[in-house]
């Protein structure tokens, strides 16, 4: 959430800031329903005044033997307790609105984010790796996996409906492989602290992260009200929240693999044949907590750290930034990696890492004092997977596929693979 202070001092840069995302101007309505919050505090405030003076004259009043006029201020007093009780209860409505109005707004993009529309205006970065090249035509993923008959798609259906899958066998054990040679990378030499959190939260903690209430279309909720995490990041990132951090302590560095939940509501009709987009999957999710003067530098450590992931594995991918109008609510600015999938012909998205400034400590009030210092700062906040488990089981099997349909386990994942290293029918 945007500090409102900064909304009514650069109204001119906010309203540049959500043109650039594609957004109508805010900026006037904000500052608007603020006012108006302000104007209110000022009459309660009158109010206040008033009363503890009138409460003094009532007691001279007394002492001097002027019933009429002791009377007279009794009933001013009782008439200005009554708006004030009345007026306290406006003025929490007020600031709900003005709350509710500034959680809809997006995050400020850096200066250094490019100007755009949609994906066609992200912009590559590096390209790392080289693409495979087969003697045969590649196979899609959920070719390989049918024919294996490790991937049963119409199963899943009849057990939960479309965009679940059943994965078995040595597909099963190759994903299971994936997430826990992600973790080990990530804890032993990228120095993530791993956290196993809940996959159920409150609406404070989906709020705090930015996923209410504009997006509770895409989440599932239980009939308790609580939230099946969309993202680790919800649980990781919320670890600080009303928290008042040493500036010592900082970065704080998490790492979790948990499954994610999106019910894909804004994605009706794509990628609805196969793996890539599930309303339950595996990811590997990187979260870091720091203080405003390292936020960027952790930003491109920890797209370096997702992309490493992606090297070990011997996946040729790409790196974009991207454009204004590409990038996610909270963040202000992303870079995604794009795995190349031979059996697609083209590069998919496999991991999405965010510097989002104090966007979110403003909405969990994290903050944290440097040495030295009364007053307290908002944190800074960054988001990334590290990478989606299951859209590196595609890349693995489409970039690793021979010519019989059987699948070559990467050399990073034969630890884990229990002698097996290549899976068949």
């Amino acid at each position: 959430m945007l500090d409102i202070r900064w909304i009514r001092d650069n109204p001119d840069k906010l309203d540049e800031a959500l043109r650039k995302r594609g957004a109508a101007p805010e900026s006037a309505t904000l500052i608007e329903l603020d006012e108006k919050r302000r104007a209110h505090i000022a009459r309660l405030q009158e109010a206040q005044t008033r009363r503890n003076a009138a409460s003094k004259e009532i007691g001279k009043a007394m002492a001097a033997k002027d019933t009429e006029r002791a009377e007279a201020l009794k009933t001013e007093v009782a008439e200005i307790k009554s708006f004030i009780q009345s007026g306290e209860e406006t003025e929490r409505e007020l600031t709900t609105q003005l709350n509710d109005a500034l959680s809809r707004i997006p995050n400020v993009p850096l200066d250094d984010v490019p100007v755009g529309a949609d994906e066609n205006d992200n912009v590559e970065v590096r390209v790392t790796g080289e693409r495979p090249a087969f003697d045969f035509e590649p196979k899609e993923h959920f070719e390989l996996g049918e024919a294996l008959g490790q991937m049963d798609f119409e199963t899943a259906a009849k057990l939960s409906g479309s965009r679940f899958t059943v994965v078995q066998g040595g597909l099963a054990r190759l994903e299971r492989a994936l997430g826990q040679f992600m973790l080990d990378v990530h804890t032993r030499e990228h120095g993530y602290t791993e956290v196993n959190p809940p996959l159920l939260v409150r609406d404070d903690a989906m709020y705090g992260t930015g996923q209410l209430p504009k997006f509770s279309e895409d989440l599932f909720q239980t009939r308790e009200g609580f939230w099946l995490i969309p993202t680790a990041e919800v649980s990781l990132t919320n670890l600080v929240r009303e928290e008042i951090l040493d500036a010592a302590t900082l970065p704080r560095r998490y790492t979790a693999l948990t499954p994610c939940f999106r019910s894909e509501a804004g994605s009706a009709g794509r990628d609805t044949r196969g793996y890539l987009r599930q309303h339950q999957f595996y990811k590997v999710e990187l979260v870091s907590i720091t203080d405003a003067e390292t936020s960027i530098e952790e930003h491109e450590r920890m797209t370096k750290c997702a992309e490493t992931i992606l090297e070990r594995l011997g996946l040729h991918f790409r790196t974009v930034v991207l454009c204004t109008g590409d990038m996610g609510f909270g963040a202000r600015k992303t870079y995604d990696i794009e795995v190349w999938l031979p059996g697609q012909n083209m590069y998919r998205e496999i991991s999405s890492c965010s510097v989002c400034g104090d966007f979110q400590a403003r909405r969990m009030n994290a903050r944290y004092r440097a040495e030295g210092e009364k007053e307290t700062r908002f944190v800074h906040t960054l988001n990334g997977s590290g990478v989606a488990v299951g859209r590196a089981l595609i890349a693995v099997m489409e970039n690793y596929q021979n010519a019989d349909g059987s699948i070559r386990v990467p050399d990073a994942l034969k630890p884990y693979m229990g002698g097996i290293e290549v899976i068949g029918a």
